[in-house]
């Protein structure tokens, strides 16, 4: 799968089109470690199933690098300096590249990974989206980058929301995931939410295998292929 390099402004996207389009996007929000080749392959997976995809380069501000997997302390400078208010202006310049290529917002959803997931609920709050996915987003009950806490965006989602969360995960507990499900079931739209019990955080990533696990991998991305087919329907 080719993937794309466009600018949206200053917003670089990597961006997978699939070979027989269904008529909806999905915007791939990336790790604290920037738009991997990971995160490239999420897009080209996505587009295999029909779905426009593009992941926005967050860290654009800050140089748009890639940290390595083994190096989370320089992720740590690269979220603490997003803000509300980039992030707003990055998710309505990429909501508006998808109209653009004639995917309207009704017909777009959105899946994030690590920060991403985070940011994916976010944007599931505050947009009109077709649907949206977290796979171990944190920030449950202290808010990141500047925004509230997931436990309190989760009550005013718009879009059908899925989490997707590990048990093993040290930076997410189990309890924490339980209140986002109360928070998130009293919401207008539909929400799940699936506990792995032998999952870390980070499971879906296939690039770094101290915390893959491929059969909750496996599991996640078909529930969020299940998710946008019931969400955005062709």
């Amino acid at each position: 799968m080719t993937v794309e390099h466009p600018f949206v402004g200053e917003l670089p996207l990597s961006v997978a089109r699939p070979e027989h389009p269904r008529g909806a996007g999905l915007i791939v929000i990336q790790e604290a470690f920037g738009v991997t080749s990971h995160i490239e392959a999420v897009c080209g997976r996505a587009a295999a199933a029909g779905y426009l995809a593009a992941a926005p380069h967050l860290f654009h501000r800050s140089g748009d690098p890639a940290v390595s997997y083994d190096d989370v302390q320089a992720a740590y400078p690269l979220m603490q300096a997003l803000t509300p208010e980039g992030l707003t202006a990055d998710l309505d310049a990429t909501i508006a590249w998808f109209d653009a290529d004639g995917v309207p917002p009704a017909r777009l959803a959105i899946v994030g990974f690590c920060m991403g997931g985070s940011v994916a609920l976010w944007a599931g709050a505050v947009r009109p989206l077709g649907a949206a996915i977290t796979f171990y987003g944190g920030g449950v009950r202290e808010g990141r980058f500047g925004l509230p806490p997931l436990i309190d965006l989760a009550p005013g989602l718009q879009a059908p929301w899925l989490g997707l969360f590990g048990d093993l995960d040290k930076g997410i507990p189990a309890a924490d995931v339980e209140v986002l499900r109360t928070a998130a079931a009293e919401s207008t739209v539909e929400t799940e939410i699936i506990r792995y019990p032998d999952a870390q955080h980070g499971f879906h990533c296939d690039d770094r295998p101290a915390v893959f696990n491929p059969d909750a991998a496996a599991d996640g991305w078909a529930r969020t292929m299940s998710w946008l087919d019931a969400h955005l329907p062709s």
